[in-house]
């Protein structure tokens, strides 16, 4: 790829390693000039819609901004012949970082790690098949000193994995649940943390919403003792119209049975005006004397 700028003066190496401060490592002095941090972040943004484009990406995925408020490292390749009037050409370029993945191993067991990723991978349309990407990914695994096989690739695309298959023999993945891609051999000579098994899920004959006794005790209503709770249910039953259970071992009770018992649970003050003991004496004495008014009134 073109650029109206010097690429040589932005990326003295071949291949020049950037970080989030965005200046090559090998660069000094004169790249933390404003302008040239400006070309340097042109050429980031340029390469990273080029590679959303190659790959059918609504969005850029490696951009300046991204890289800035990132870890990640970015590889850049550029092209030393004399090409674009001595200005130079940017060939590709690679993106790295450190992720933290919940990853399945081959018995399904969920493993927390930390894996380098490859996150994005680029080379120019017209330039590809000339061995560029296989120098730039050699470059990433010197520096990052790290086994190919212990990489997780981001949503590679067809041509990314026969990229790997024909020069790294990586062929057999283990299937995730996320858009990485590990392949076997991920684990080996990995020092990782106790595996996670995913919690098994209870039947649904051991949920219980509450103990045995508890449920037990909303089974039994309390009430009040006998014979008022048989008066009681038979009110109940009455007005709401339903029937009296049938499996009720007490007999039901007549009125004067009823009036026996009040009297037994009364005090012996009121047990006189429930048999109306004193109230015969005085009842007709009041009647005669309600009579004997309009008796009075008349004479």
């Amino acid at each position: 790829m073109e650029f109206p700028f010097d690429v040589h003066r932005l990326f003295p190496e071949r291949i020049s390693l950037l970080d989030q401060n965005l200046r090559p490592r090998a660069c000094r002095g004169s790249a933390g000039r404003a302008d040239l941090q400006q070309q340097i972040m042109t050429v980031i943004d340029e390469m990273g819609k080029a590679s959303a484009k190659a790959q059918h990406l609504p969005a850029p995925i490696t951009s300046s901004a991204k890289m800035q408020s990132s870890k990640h490292h970015l590889y850049v390749l550029k092209d030393c012949t004399p090409k674009n009037s001595g200005k130079g050409t940017v060939i590709g370029f690679l993106k790295v970082g450190y992720k933290k993945l919940f990853v399945l191993d081959r018995h399904g067991a969920h493993n927390e790690e930390e894996p380098l990723c490859v996150l994005d991978f680029y080379i120019h349309e017209s330039l590809q098949r000339n061995g560029h990407g296989k120098e730039l990914f050699e470059r990433m695994l010197q520096q990052e000193q790290v086994d190919p096989k212990q990489l997780a690739v981001d949503r590679p695309s067809e041509k990314f994995l026969c990229f790997l298959q024909k020069h790294y023999n990586l062929h057999s993945t283990i299937p995730q649940v996320n858009n990485f891609v590990v392949f076997e051999g991920f684990f080996q000579d990995r020092h990782a943390p106790a595996r996670k098994l995913p919690p098994k899920r209870r039947p649904e004959g051991d949920i219980k919403p509450y103990s045995l006794s508890e449920r037990d005790f909303l089974k039994e209503e309390v009430g009040l003792p006998w014979p008022f709770s048989q008066s009681r249910s038979m009110n109940r039953s009455s007005s709401v119209g339903s029937s009296p259970s049938r499996g009720d071992p007490r007999p039901v009770l007549n009125e004067q049975e009823l009036l026996k018992n009040l009297q037994i649970c009364c005090p012996r003050s009121a047990q006189g005006g429930i048999n109306g003991e004193h109230n015969d004496t005085e009842g007709p004495r009041r009647r005669t004397s309600s009579l004997s008014r309009p008796d009075n009134t008349q004479h």
